[in-house]
């Protein structure tokens, strides 16, 4: 037998070898899985008002005749700035930006048109959902949302009408509820914007229990619920409304149950020393995002919470004077500064293999 014909027998188990292990590595490529990253943001917009007069709200000082001389020139440029910050969100992983924001200091549907008509905005696709409340200065909770990404199935605004009540003649924000698919998966977003500082403290916490009713409604319906809230809660992760009343636990060590609330924020504020508004020199973090356990762990089958940050680019950053390091304001003292707002956005990232 020739030496050709020895090599034949193992030049064809060699080959038989090859073609076996090129199909196992198929099938593994076939069965990697896929990682797919959604973003979820909010931000006040810092009076979002047009030039417009409308009728029953306290918009005065936004108009030409105003105390802000508030003509279409600044309003352009208002919304110019806002679509800019409001395009980047969330882009850090998703190309396509955040699937839904959270918006606060809103006055109208007509500012809502204008600010998704702006380019960095109508390149993305963003719709809006808006039910205007009865806050006096006309200011309202709306949202942004990427249909390709987010689609709302219902939406409606929870009246906060009892506050009168409890302290008579004063008037708040609603809250913003929207329930749709976010990737696939069933979602509950609730926008808020909590009465301020200048209030007292009482008025949050009996906001953040009709807040907390709101989700035990949900939950007592659809006890897998995923719920994401979301606001200027105009109150710190460590306030009463926040711990005590809408039962936020700071630490996954103190989750005890899927349905519990978890805000991530108390770390950012109390550890790392980051706010997303300065007030007399000390930052305070009231623009949150509390989600429910079930977004918790590592099970990537649907989606889980994979990390939260506050939004500040330089760009929408003082950069000079006592307020170096707080955002960039759109007045100053009441002189224009062609700013943004007076918090930084604050965004999470969910993430999910498939």
């Amino acid at each position: 037998m020739t030496t050709k014909k020895c090599l034949l027998p193992f030049l064809a188990i060699f080959l038989i070898l090859m073609l076996m292990s090129g199909r196992k590595d198929g099938n593994a490529a076939m069965q990697q899985k896929r990682t797919i990253y959604a973003g979820i943001a909010f931000y006040n917009q810092e009076n979002l008002f047009d030039t417009l007069h409308d009728e029953g709200k306290n918009d005065y000082d936004f108009l030409p005749s105003g105390s802000y001389y508030w003509d279409g020139y600044k309003y352009k440029c208002k919304l110019q700035n806002m679509a800019r910050v409001l395009s980047e969100l969330c882009t850090d992983r998703v190309k396509g930006g955040a699937a839904f924001i959270g918006l606060a200091e809103v006055e109208n549907a007509r500012t809502l048109e204008d600010l998704i008509a702006e380019p960095a905005l109508a390149s993305k696709g963003y719709k809006y959902i808006l039910h205007e409340g009865e806050d006096k200065r006309g200011i309202d909770v709306a949202c942004l949302y990427n249909p390709k990404m987010f689609k709302p199935r219902s939406s409606r605004l929870v009246s906060t009408r009892t506050y009168e009540q409890y302290k008579p003649g004063a008037t708040t924000r609603g809250i913003l509820c929207v329930s749709g698919s976010l990737f696939g998966e069933s979602f509950h977003f609730l926008v808020n914007h909590w009465p301020s500082r200048a209030e007292g403290s009482e008025s949050r916490e009996f906001i953040a229990r009709i807040v907390r009713g709101v989700v035990d409604s949900i939950q007592a319906v659809e006890p897998t619920a995923k719920i994401v809230i979301m606001g200027d809660l105009n109150d710190d992760p460590d306030n009463l409304s926040l711990i005590k009343d809408l039962r936020a636990k700071t630490s996954e060590k103190k989750i005890t149950s899927p349905m519990d609330l978890y805000n991530p924020w108390f770390n950012t504020l109390r550890k790392k020393g980051q706010g997303t508004l300065l007030f007399d020199g000390l930052w305070n973090l009231f623009d949150q995002i509390v989600f429910t356990a079930n977004m918790l762990g590592d099970d990537r089958s649907d989606f889980k919470f994979f990390k939260n940050e506050i939004y500040m680019p330089d760009y929408i950053t003082t950069v000079e004077g006592k307020l170096k390091g707080a955002p960039k304001r759109t007045h100053r003292s009441g002189i224009w500064q062609n700013g943004f707002s007076d918090h930084f956005p604050t965004q999470i990232y969910l993430v999910k293999e498939m």
